[in-house]
């Protein structure tokens, strides 16, 4: 590849970047190229951006550790921003039947409340007899969100590990509002580990059943009652593109869902079912404190150059314009960044060139 090749690319990359970027990672190799490999040089005028200012000042969050998971969103200190008065629902999603997993909590109690905010009728899981506080409170919080033309949301407790909880809740979904437009796959769990030698059969199996075997047994069952038009929207993460040595296990599933979403994705077009994904990076939601140590929580997000974790309401507005046909009928196997750190990508290569040896 030549030095003029790869200035030529560069170039070009950068005026398209928020594009590329945000929606596949068809640009890594570049990226990772011009970032680690190359000498760099500025070659030509600096491109000025305009970023919404967002609070980056060191933020940090009292130590805090759930022994257990899933985690308690009620008991989190500060509990996580599921709502903004920045939102301004306009009705996108009117008419529409959801079914979020994980919706209790976190990115999907995010999610469920901008849906029914926009006008559709809401259906979230929940884990049975772990996570009843908080899928009541988002069962008020829906109560209070929803249109005039929605219908009351609906909190379905469940293994979704298992095919036949995957069903039964499908089949409670349909029966209630008839079919479903929206599938959000979210459910997830992790657990630290040093070492792959730590990680047996048992969790293994468990990691995967909850965090990709679940986003199979949904689909399947839900296809039988979505049309064209429809839209599948699956939680990847950050994890899935940069690596995570402590979240081996958890890595490899969301690995698996980024496969699962552009392979589905070409299953589908045919039948006008859009699948997307939304990769998110350090976000404060239950699964911080249940799965990291009081040190970690502390410190939680400082990592990205915004120096701050995100909040869930920072990532479902990009579940919203996935679920939404007018604004996304032409993105079909995508992943969506809300990570944080694009902007110290955008600045590299917006003001800097190649030079080879």
């Amino acid at each position: 590849m030549s030095s003029r090749f790869l200035h030529c690319s560069v170039r070009a990359l950068s005026s398209t970047f928020f594009t590329t970027h945000l929606v596949s990672p068809s640009s890594s190799f570049l990226t990772t190229f011009c970032l680690n490999k190359a000498k760099i040089k500025r070659s030509y005028p600096p491109v000025n951006i305009i970023v919404r200012s967002m609070a980056s000042d060191g933020q940090t969050f009292p130590p805090q550790r759930q022994e257990t998971q899933p985690g308690k969103e009620h008991v989190m200190d500060p509990t996580p921003h599921f709502s903004s008065q920045d939102y301004k629902p306009a009705n996108k999603l009117q008419g529409k039947i959801a079914l979020v997993t994980g919706g209790d909590s976190g990115i999907g109690r995010a999610v469920c409340h901008c849906f029914a905010l926009e006008g559709a009728t809401v259906a979230f899981t929940y884990v049975k007899s772990q996570e009843e506080k908080d899928a009541q409170d988002t069962l008020k919080l829906l109560m209070q969100a929803k249109g005039a033309d929605a219908k009351d949301p609906m909190a379905v407790p469940t293994d979704l590990g298992f095919d036949d909880n995957c069903k039964r809740v499908v089949d409670e979904v349909v029966n209630a509002y008839g079919r479903i437009d929206i599938l959000v796959n979210n459910a997830a769990e992790q657990y630290e580990a040093s070492s792959v030698e730590e990680i047996n059969e048992e969790r293994l199996e468990r990691v995967f059943r909850t965090n990709i075997f679940s986003y199979f047994f949904l689909t399947r069952h839900a296809l039988k009652h979505m049309k064209e038009g429809s839209s599948i929207i699956n939680s990847t993460s950050v994890n899935a593109y940069k690596g995570n040595a402590k979240l081996l296990d958890y890595t490899a599933t969301k690995g698996a869902i980024v496969a699962f979403t552009r392979g589905l994705s070409l299953q589908l077009v045919e039948r006008g079912i859009r699948v997307n994904g939304v990769a998110p990076g350090p976000i404060w939601t239950p699964l911080i404190p249940a799965s990291f140590s009081e040190e970690a929580c502390a410190n939680f997000g400082k990592e990205v150059p915004m120096k701050r974790a995100g909040q869930p309401i920072e990532v479902a507005p990009s579940y919203v314009f996935l679920a939404s046909c007018p604004e996304s009928s032409y993105i079909t196997g995508q992943v969506l960044h809300p990570n944080g750190t694009l902007s110290f990508y955008v600045m590299k290569l917006l003001t800097n060139t190649l030079s080879l040896d």
